[in-house]
């Protein structure tokens, strides 16, 4: 996941992740990666329009945002 995360951050391109929080909470996330630490990735976040941080151990799943195209 972390080779994933770091192509994502390389390429700045808005990636969505899906996120348990400290208490269970599992949401949907679409962000673009700052930087990568040890244990954590710095982001910007679309849904709360901020930098937030994001434990690694906590992102279930992460993949490209499908892009539409029109006819």
């Amino acid at each position: 996941m972390t080779g994933f995360l770091t192509r994502a951050m390389d390429s700045k391109e808005k990636i969505m992740i899906y996120y348990m929080d400290s208490k269970g909470k599992v949401s949907q996330r679409i962000i673009r990666v700052v930087d990568i630490d040890d244990d954590k990735v710095l982001a910007y976040c679309y849904y709360r329009k901020q930098v937030r941080s994001f434990k690694l151990d906590n992102i279930l799943s992460c993949g490209y945002i499908k892009r539409s195209v029109g006819a």
